[in-house]
């Protein structure tokens, strides 16, 4: 597959937008290029001048984590950039199709109905699987992007990896495999996969297991030219400073990130058969993530009475195979214990 075939014609042809730091090379001393404010900034930490557009130092820093080199990564201002621009470069607005698999991810169909995509639903099967079959009769000649999720967000389980890799074997298109909760899983990350689809496109977050959401930094692992592609379309600038000094000194405590994920692991397991053994829960499915889906008897009255406890919850009672359904992310001890006893008052 050549990825180029895939890419819009107008990307293809598009000159991008050259930086004051992209037209220089080399160490200098005295910068008089860009427009900036040269006295400073009135912070103890001194921003007066735009980073680095392509992150590189942060990039190594992530590369020497993931085992992924820097010609293969791209960072954006959160995954839903990288989700964006994939419609950008891929997909021609009234023409072409992606196709999403609910319950899933909210932003892939919100992107697409930005960039005037249209959407193709395969709802997964009620065992939260991929519906092969239904994906193959769908897909068409003007399908470029099939996304999932995995582990899935709502329902928590993880994609049976032999069906993706046989979406990637016979797709001829981008397959996008979010694995924002991948690092709570057992199943190992596609991003061992990239040597072998020039068409997988691996989405990861800091805003998770790292314990960064305010940053909003999102990570993309695809092939070269995939990635030219998305750095070639995105703004100049789109990941500030102060992210990247912050995710870089982040990235030295991954041994901290590590046992949070060890505990967060060990409260999901622990909160679930705790909640199974509650009379108004009806049913828990197994989570590889680092929230729970639980079926309770009322979810409205019981989402309302958390709320007045000060304890919010997602209600997914009204999506797609989730009726009835709570979604719950694991706290802390101490926030679980709480949760229990909003949830069972008679709990001493």
């Amino acid at each position: 597959m050549d990825i180029n075939d895939l890419v819009r014609e107008n990307i293809k042809n598009l000159k991008p937008y050259s930086t004051a730091r992209d037209e220089f090379k080399g160490q200098a001393s005295i910068f008089l290029d860009a427009n900036e404010n040269s006295y400073g900034s009135p912070l103890p930490v001194n921003y007066n001048r735009y980073p680095d557009p392509l992150q590189l130092d942060l990039k190594d820093a992530i590369s020497k984590i993931k085992g992924v080199p820097i010609e293969n990564t791209f960072l954006g201002n959160g995954s839903d950039e990288a989700i964006d621009l994939m419609f950008r470069a891929f997909c021609n607005p009234g023409k072409d199709n992606v196709i999403v698999l609910p319950p899933t991810y909210g932003m892939y169909e919100v992107s697409a109905n930005i960039n005037d995509v249209e959407i193709r639903k395969v709802p997964l099967l009620p065992n939260f699987q991929l519906d092969m079959e239904k994906i193959a009769e769908t897909i068409d000649k003007n399908t470029k992007l099939i996304f999932i999720c995995s582990p899935n967000n709502p329902t928590g389980n993880s994609i049976n990896r032999t069906d993706i890799e046989t979406i990637l074997a016979n797709f001829n298109g981008i397959v996008v495999v979010d694995e924002a909760y991948i690092n709570y899983a057992q199943q190992k990350t596609f991003i061992q996969e990239l040597t072998e689809y020039a068409n997988l496109v691996v989405l990861q977050t800091f805003s998770k297991a790292w314990g960064l959401a305010a940053l909003r930094l999102g990570m993309a692992f695809s092939s070269q030219k995939v990635i030219d592609v998305l750095n070639k379309i995105k703004p100049p600038y789109n990941i500030n400073q102060a992210t990247q000094d912050l995710a870089f000194e982040a990235l030295k405590n991954i041994d901290q990130v590590n046992a949070w994920i060890k505990a967060s692991v060990a409260e999901r397991d622990r909160l679930s058969i705790a909640l199974n053994d509650l009379n108004i829960v009806t049913k828990v499915y197994p989570s590889d993530a680092n929230f729970i889906l639980v079926e309770v008897n009322d979810p409205s009255k019981i989402y309302t009475n958390l709320v007045e406890e000060g304890i919010i919850v997602r209600d997914r009672s009204k999506v797609t195979l989730c009726e009835g359904c709570l979604r719950i992310t694991v706290g802390t001890e101490e926030e679980n214990e709480k949760l229990l006893r909003a949830l069972n008052p008679q709990t001493p």
